[in-house]
């Protein structure tokens, strides 16, 4: 089978469960064949990887294998506690969803990766969500953020600036609406999708300067329900009210989202960096696009964005092909490749380097870690991945009328004790 068609193959996998795509047969027990799972947002700059690898092992094929997040998680899940999974794969920093190491360690399907000589390049602010109990168990890539992925034309054509503060976005949305256009486009159908404006807000209503909320509300002297949280929820819905959104928010998945943003039927969808290159390929030939974070409030200087480790592989403990899933860590963990994956999925080398060439598109995010205005994703200092489950599930309960904020940061603070 050609590459191409190939690649397109195995495209139709997104929001559906992982089926193989591969360029020859080979069996997961054949030494020649590496079997590879990672989340679609990944998928432009993997098959750049794999590729590359290719090329360097000539005897070594990869099969890969791409679906969206939460079909990702479900299946690998099941595949590694069956013995049938990947012998590298997409895994989650930190905690907070079946997927991550905290999770996946403990219970025996990562292997364990301290050994490898790039585990001494791994920055310590990195390690923290990278290792359980001081051994390295995925390989850090990327470093990503969350913000509003915008359509340059689209922004210009409804006469708006980027905003730079709460008053300015809800203006933009006016403006869009008057357009005939979506300020913002927004895929709640897809459940992931459903938690990005909230952890955009409360990076600015929750961790802002000198906050200590992670650390409160580990000891229990602080609770989502009587935090920024409960605003940054408030907004969200005022959003809703306002028109900001994609019609029917709940009917749309982040498929549709993200091509209406390529296309200019939105200017903006605040979106986790990766999904920058599935925008693109949505769009006509020469568009341009940018990202500004999404203020929560009217001081300008008080935003801050969700930064953090982003695309991360682990290689599994049962591993039918150990030594070709090392092989293949190894190989991207050499900095021209890195650089090469983070440049390709718009965002930055989780492992610092000078080689590395931001694209100016997407330069917000780089600027506000520089200045320490960046905090982690939300859920990767959760206890357990029930209160990203939560989380999800309230959020469109929030959108269909069944909860209200202060019902879904109760079940969220119910869910972060049981841990």
């Amino acid at each position: 089978m050609n590459r191409p068609l190939l690649g397109a193959l195995c495209a139709l996998v997104t929001g559906m469960a992982l089926t193989a795509c591969s360029s020859t047969g080979g069996t997961s027990g054949d030494g020649s064949v590496l079997r590879v799972a990672s989340n679609s947002s990944e998928k432009i700059a993997l098959d750049s990887t794999i590729a590359a690898f290719e090329k360097a092992n000539p005897g070594i094929d990869v099969q890969a294998t791409y679906a969206d997040t939460d079909p990702y998680l479900s299946t690998l899940r099941t595949q590694l506690s069956s013995g049938t999974g990947p012998d590298v794969f997409y895994a989650f920093p930190g905690n907070g969803n079946a997927g991550s190491i905290q999770v996946l360690a403990p219970a025996g399907y990562l292997a364990d990766l301290s050994s490898r000589s790039w585990t001494a390049n791994v920055p310590d602010s990195v390690k923290t969500v990278t290792q359980v109990d001081g051994r390295q168990y995925i390989l850090p890539v990327t470093f990503t953020g969350i913000g509003a992925i915008y359509n340059k034309k689209a922004l210009q054509e409804v006469g708006a600036p980027e905003p730079a503060t709460w008053g300015q976005v809800l203006d933009l949305c006016d403006k869009a609406k008057a357009e005939g256009r979506y300020a913002f486009a927004l895929g709640n159908q897809t459940p992931w999708v459903t938690q990005l404006i909230d952890y955009a807000l409360v990076a600015t209503l929750v961790h802002g300067e000198g906050s200590a909320f992670d650390a409160d509300l580990a000891a229990g002297r602080a609770t989502f329900a009587g935090s920024g949280w409960r605003k940054a929820m408030e907004q969200y819905l005022e959003m809703n009210e306002r028109g900001c959104f994609s019609k029917d928010p709940l009917g749309t998945p982040v498929e549709t989202a993200l091509k209406q943003v390529g296309q200019g039927e939105a200017v903006a969808a605040v979106q986790v960096l990766a999904t920058a290159g599935q925008i693109r390929d949505a769009a006509p030939e020469g568009a341009e696009f940018g990202m500004f974070p999404l203020p929560a409030t009217d001081d300008a200087q008080e935003t801050r964005m969700p930064g953090a480790v982003g695309a991360s592989y682990a290689a599994n403990a049962k591993a039918a092909n150990a030594e070709a899933a090392e092989k293949f860590l190894d190989f991207l963990a050499l900095p021209q490749n890195t650089n090469d994956y983070a440049a390709r999925s718009n965002s930055a080398p989780a492992v610092p380097n000078d080689a590395f060439t931001p694209d100016p598109a997407f330069k917000a995010l780089l600027d506000h870690q520089k200045a320490g205005r960046t905090v982690p994703f939300m859920d990767q200092l959760w206890p357990n991945p029930k209160v990203q489950q939560v989380h999800l599930t309230g959020v469109q309960d929030l959108f269909s009328g069944e909860s209200e904020p202060k019902d879904v940061l109760a079940e969220m603070d119910k869910a972060y004790k049981n841990d």
